[in-house]
């Protein structure tokens, strides 16, 4: 049933979607001994810790315009071929400037993948950009920046990612209130690693209209009252969560009871080579083993299409696709 439907994705990591083959092909281009964080074709992590370790090596492999480009359209394909319409990435200017790329020069590589893929495929993207929380305040507003003055039409939303138990959330405001005054979409990752109270340091100082994973606003039934009275998007990533030992197994994920609680929840992969997922497992699973219906899904595919970072006449064209 989910393999024909029609999909869209709000939430999903660049560097953290490279096909663990296409990142050994990169990793034997530039001789980069591989056994410390990929082995016999999966990618190898223990903890939060080691996974952004992980995540960091796997960076390191794409170092030119073309290289980012190649991985960009890898993945959009990917994702045409999996039903998907729509598509966000979030991209780190701050992996351009670790391997000597530099932000423009990142961005364009990016921004010539996604405009293949959408020639090849018809898939829309957009790219939202991140700031790494563990680099600290003024390396976000740094990010922050970026997003707001790189004029690129396919630049359209801020977000802040990394160690989400570093520093409080009221610390990196700022860069949140730059990227807002420059008319970009504003989501953050909260809820994943720390408790209920991160997500609503995150509805109090950064005012997001979405939140990256935010499945533990759970533990607290005001706070996912307050999730729904609000209309705030959770961009919830059921395989992510699981892999980093969020939640135990699939059956004791929270999404089902998010849904029923009226907070507007979409489907993500995150970094899905990373995780064993894809989005059309995500799908899958939300299906097979959360038991929503295909109608369901459907809706869910709605909400993040009117979620997304796009101009309006893109939503509408999105929508009729549906």
């Amino acid at each position: 049933m989910t393999v024909s439907l029609k999909k869209a994705e709000l939430h999903c990591h660049l560097e953290g979607a490279a096909p663990p083959l296409l990142a050994l092909a990169q990793a034997r281009k530039y001789g980069v001994e591989t056994r410390d964080f990929l082995r016999d074709g999966a990618y190898v992590w223990r903890d939060f810790t080691s996974f952004l370790a992980a995540y960091d090596a796997v960076a390191g492999l794409f170092r030119t315009e073309s290289d980012y480009t190649l991985l960009t359209e890898t993945y959009l394909d990917e994702l045409a071929a999996a039903g998907a319409v729509y598509s966000e990435l979030f991209v780190s200017p701050d992996h351009g400037e670790a391997v000597g790329l530099g932000a423009d020069a990142y961005i364009a590589g990016i921004s010539r993948g996604i405009e293949a893929a959408n020639a090849r495929t018809g898939i829309e993207c957009r790219m939202v950009v991140v700031g790494l929380r563990h680099k600290g305040p003024e390396r976000v507003e740094w990010a922050a920046r970026y997003a707001a003055t790189c004029r690129n039409r396919l630049v359209t939303g801020f977000n802040m990612a990394g160690e989400e138990r570093i520093g409080r959330v009221a610390d990196y405001a700022r860069a949140f209130d730059i990227a807002r005054d420059a008319g970009l979409g504003i989501t953050i990752h909260a809820g994943e690693l720390c408790g209920a109270s991160s997500v609503r340091d995150a509805l109090d100082h950064v005012r997001p209209s979405r939140i990256g994973h935010g499945v533990r606003a759970i533990e607290d039934p005001a706070l996912v009252a307050r999730l729904a009275d609000e209309g705030v998007v959770l961009e919830v990533c059921p395989g992510s969560n699981v892999a980093l030992g969020v939640f135990p197994d699939l059956a004791a994920h929270p999404l089902r009871r998010l849904h029923e609680a009226g907070v507007r929840v979409t489907l993500n992969s995150d970094d899905p080579p990373f995780f064993h997922t894809s989005l059309q497992r995500e799908y899958a699973v939300a299906s097979e083993v959360m038991g929503f219906t295909g109608a369901e899904l459907a809706a869910m595919t709605r909400t993040a299409i009117e979620a997304a970072f796009v101009d309006e006449a893109t939503r509408v064209a999105l929508l009729s696709r549906l």
